[in-house]
């Protein structure tokens, strides 16, 4: 701080740390002072790291690359990015009370894993993981982060995580080629796996299928399926009487005329998405398709569940347990 009158001024910091985190010994060989970087105006994200307070978003679903960025400051080249923050990082859905954690977790490859308030430090025990760089991070690829999961997630969403590495969207992005894995790819590399997490990874992949763009889909294809229910197609397009596309449903019953799909919010509060699902659905039912629709509001169990009118519906359209 500098007097000017009686007002403090703050020092200002030099054009190489602004906007990024920086490393309290890069701020020393810029001439930065100690009393400067322990400003109220620079977070310590972590030990020995800095950033300026206003170059980061609140904690959003954003906040975990921004945590990410900030340790890249401290991340050795044997390290990478790992099991929950790998996979995040990957896209993979993940429930809630992961999603709240605010600490990441680093893998070492060899050397000592890191030891730091805010982060988890792991040693692999993949003898097949690699790194690789994602949106600037090293991280450790798409296999090797599912298989870490494995003992972290219960069943159900580690089938989720592995729908989501799968999936061949309709859609591909040219700099984000998908599917990240395949599932001949995640059976190989359990076999020369052996560490902790490794039976719920063998029992989820015999349950991963291509195809479900959320873990919705997964869920509800999950629960039809263990009701005794026969197993859908995914994300089928869908056609009216004379071969005219409709678009794609989400499971789908094509020998019984059977559509099974799961409505989010946005179809709620969103009124021109709304209006283009009432539409959608007339067209289905008018090409003769029956469609059965659930939301967050529907009943896990019962007359009114999805189990059970998803058995109606393939009943009266001739299916028979």
């Amino acid at each position: 701080m500098v007097d000017y009158g009686g007002m403090p001024r703050r020092v200002d910091l030099p054009s190489e740390l602004v906007g990024a985190p920086f490393g309290v010994w890069g701020g020393r060989e810029l001439g930065v002072s100690e009393k400067r970087m322990r400003g109220p105006d620079l977070q310590r994200p972590y030990h020995g790291v800095r950033r300026r307070a206003d170059a980061v978003a609140r904690e959003t679903p954003e906040g975990l690359e921004a945590r990410c960025d900030a340790y890249l400051v401290r991340l050795r080249g044997s390290q990478a990015f790992s099991h929950l923050t790998a996979a995040a990082l990957w896209g993979v859905p993940l429930p809630g009370r992961v999603e709240s954690d605010p600490r990441i977790h680093v893998c070492a490859f060899g050397g000592t894993r890191p030891r730091l308030r805010g982060v988890v430090g792991h040693e692999t025990d993949d003898p097949d993981a690699r790194v690789v760089i994602r949106d600037g991070r090293p991280v450790v690829d798409a296999v090797a982060a599912w298989i870490q999961i494995a003992a972290l997630l219960s069943l159900d969403e580690l089938v989720a995580a592995a729908d989501h590495l799968v999936l061949t969207p309709r859609r591909c992005a040219p700099e984000d080629p998908r599917p990240y894995v395949t599932r001949a790819e995640l059976a190989a590399r359990l076999q020369g796996f052996l560490g902790r997490g490794r039976a719920r990874a063998l029992a989820a992949l015999e349950l991963v299928r291509d195809g479900a763009e959320s873990s919705r889909e997964t869920a509800m294809r999950l629960d039809l399926v263990r009701h005794g229910l026969p197993e859908p197609r995914l994300n089928l397009r869908i056609t009216d009487r004379d071969g005219v596309p409709i678009g794609f449903g989400d499971l789908v019953y094509p020998e019984f005329g059977v559509v099974v799909e799961y409505d989010g919010e946005q179809h709620r509060t969103d009124s021109r998405q709304y209006y283009r699902d009432v539409e959608r659905s007339e067209a289905i039912t008018r090409a003769g398709w029956m469609h059965v629709r659930a939301t967050k509001e529907t009943p896990r169990a019962g007359p009114r569940s999805l189990v059970a009118r998803t058995e109606n519906a393939l009943r009266s359209r001739g299916w028979h347990p």
